[in-house]
C-alpha cells in the first residue's frame, strides 16, 4: 500500500511539475496602430451619412492575434475613452434620438503576427448626425486585448 502511495505520490509531482521552461508565458498585450498613411478613422474626422467608409487599422502581436472589434457609439454625453489623446471639438450635449449604433467582431485567420484590419462600413442615412466614438479593440490567442477610441463626427 505504502508503495501504491508513493506511486501516486511520484505521478502526481511529475504532473504537476512538467512544464515546458522553453515557453514563458505570454505577458505582451497586442498593438494598434491607426497614425499611419491610408489609417482610417484618424482623430476628429468627418464621416457623411449614406456614405460607404474603409476602417483601415494594423494590429499586431509578439505570439498571434484571433479577433478584433469594431464598435462605433455615439459621443452625445461628452464621455471619454482613457486612450484618447487628441480631443476634437464637440457638438453641444444632446440625447440621441436614433444614433448609429455599430458592433461587429470579426476572426483573424491563420493567426498571423501582424494584421491590417480593413473593414468596410456603412453610415446609414437615417441616424443622428453629431459626436461619435469608433473603438477598435484586437484580442491576441493567449487572451490580451488591447482597444483604442477614435473621436469622429458623422454629418
Amino acid at each position: 500500500m505504502k508503495k501504491l502511495g508513493l506511486l501516486l505520490l511520484l505521478s502526481l509531482l511529475t504532473i504537476a511539475c512538467s512544464s515546458n521552461d522553453d515557453e514563458a508565458p505570454d505577458t505582451t498585450k497586442p498593438t494598434i496602430t491607426v497614425q499611419y498613411d491610408g489609417g482610417f478613422p484618424q482623430s476628429c474626422d468627418v464621416l457623411e451619412k449614406g456614405k460607404q467608409y474603409t476602417i483601415k487599422v494594423k494590429v499586431s502581436d509578439n505570439v498571434a492575434l484571433k479577433t478584433y472589434a469594431i464598435d462605433i457609439h455615439h459621443n452625445f454625453d461628452h464621455h471619454t475613452h482613457d486612450d484618447q489623446g487628441s480631443q476634437c471639438e464637440l457638438d453641444p450635449i444632446k440625447t440621441p434620438v436614433d444614433p448609429l449604433i455599430y458592433m461587429q467582431n470579426f476572426p483573424i485567420e491563420n493567426e498571423p503576427k501582424e494584421y491590417e484590419i480593413s473593414q468596410e462600413i456603412n453610415i446609414p442615412n437615417d441616424i443622428d448626425a453629431g459626436d461619435y466614438h469608433c473603438q477598435i479593440s484586437v484580442i491576441d490567442v493567449t487572451g490580451w486585448q488591447s482597444r483604442t477610441s477614435i473621436d469622429i463626427k458623422i454629418q
